[in-house]
């Protein structure tokens, strides 16, 4: 009867790493600031960006975001839109190389973004929008590189970029892939205004969570699946004891 109750102890504590694992690496797996859609076509008008961000933090409140947007390929009529508790701030600079459009030359873009004044308290989170009147034409992705400011003056920095090999570093940014003009992107709004930018945008949000939680589900059913096959190995002995 001691061995059995030390096998079954053995294998508790065996499903419960395996459990704990799987919700620690599904935290921090959504904890990242990520930014909505994923995909725009290359030269697309009237659209929004939305910035998630959640706290990462148990006992501290994020305080402070600040996203900067690329100049060298400068995203073009940048506004923010009223967001309870939050003061926006853009910030723009003079471009290196002016960017012809059909209503002239533009010569100053946004380059950054900065919210202050509200909270976002564990275990919450935020989203940001940022509306544009049109993207670059000329790259394949733009970056967002992303400061988040805790209340204990703790600055998270998510500018790592993906190397060559495809791996996601520790702190990534939020990146927007650009795909050639006339396909069908996730998110595309050219030509469509804000408001079905957003209806695009909540329909790659809503398929970004179900990926999630049917990885998740399928991870947790891996660990259920573990601990039957730990008790079986324990009720074999047991008979075999017996």
């Amino acid at each position: 009867m001691s061995r059995t109750r030390s096998t079954l102890r053995r294998a508790g504590i065996v499903t419960a790493l395996a459990a704990g694992s799987v919700l620690t690496a599904a935290g921090i797996a959504s904890a990242h600031v990520t930014v909505h859609p994923e995909s725009y076509a290359k030269g697309a008008t009237d659209g929004v960006l939305t910035f998630r961000v959640p706290n990462e933090e148990d006992t501290a409140a994020t305080t402070k975001v600040q996203v900067f947007l690329p100049t060298d390929h400068p995203v073009l009529g940048v506004l923010v839109s009223p967001h309870d508790g939050w003061t926006a701030k853009v910030t723009t600079t003079k471009l290196t190389t002016p960017v012809k459009t059909d209503d002239g030359t533009i010569t100053d873009a946004a380059s950054e973004v900065t919210w202050t004044g509200g909270t976002i308290r564990p275990g919450q989170y935020e989203d940001f929008d940022i509306a544009f009147g049109q993207l670059p034409d000329t790259a394949g992705r733009l970056t967002f590189k992303t400061l988040q400011t805790y209340s204990d003056n703790k600055v998270v920095r998510w500018i790592d970029e993906a190397g060559q090999d495809g791996q996601e570093p520790e702190n990534p940014a939020p990146v927007v892939r650009l795909t050639a003009a006339g396909g069908s992107p996730t998110g595309s709004a050219s030509g469509a205004g804000v408001a079905s930018a957003k209806t695009a945008q909540s329909a790659a949000s809503a398929s970004d969570s179900t990926a999630r939680g049917l990885g998740i589900a399928g991870l947790v059913v891996g660990v259920l699946g573990l601990a039957a096959g730990a008790f079986a190995v324990v009720r074999g002995r047991t008979r075999t004891g017996g």
